[in-house]
């Protein structure tokens, strides 16, 4: 029974994914939902206390690992601009703050976060983002960020998402976290720091 009550909410968060990825590619920069493994590492560090910012949650996949860390959901807040993730997320995460806008606003949008966030874990495709918005999208989110706070990103291709130029720009530091090869397609993911 509880097998038939899972099915129909599990097959509406696939097929809103695969609806944004066949209106707008670009923007998902995901081929299908994260796997286990890309969330285990995504999170890692999150846990119990710690304040959350997620970007580009789509329908959640990466979101249930932070939770699965021990973050209360009155403790995250996820920032997406796709109204139908927006739908999907209200429904799987009752408890979390949703905004529904863009990531590159972050500091308007969660001004009374600046300074507290502890992490935040982005699913934005920053590998097709030019060099600016890649810039700004990191200033908003280090604005959030309390002192000793991470930034977190996947990306599929095998370098850092964000080159030298940028980050000595915005004094902070890359590190590579490890890689998710059980993910499809399998990804790499980083940890951005303050230098």
């Amino acid at each position: 029974m509880a097998s038939n009550s899972i099915r129909p909410r599990k097959n509406r968060q696939l097929g809103g994914f695969f609806r944004g990825l066949v209106s707008d590619p670009r923007a998902m920069g995901a081929v299908a939902p994260s796997g286990r493994s890309l969330g285990r590492l995504m999170a890692r560090g999150c846990g119990s206390g710690a304040c959350v910012v997620e970007v580009g949650p789509g329908t959640g996949a990466l979101t249930r690992a932070i939770l699965d860390k021990g973050v209360s959901e009155s403790d995250l807040c996820l920032v997406e601009r796709d109204e139908r993730f927006v739908e999907i997320l209200e429904a799987r995460f009752p408890g979390a703050r949703i905004v529904h806008g863009d990531a590159a606003a972050l500091g308007e949008h969660l001004e009374d976060l600046a300074g507290r966030v502890d992490f935040v874990i982005s699913s934005l495709p920053l590998l097709l983002f030019p060099d600016a918005r890649k810039r700004s999208l990191l200033a908003a989110a280090f604005s959030l960020l309390a002192d000793g706070g991470a930034f977190h990103q996947f990306t599929y291709g095998g370098i850092c998402p964000v080159g030298r130029g940028t980050l000595e720009s915005l004094r902070i530091k890359a590190s590579c976290l490890g890689f998710a090869a059980l993910n499809v397609p399998p990804a790499f993911v980083y940890r951005f720091q303050r230098t």
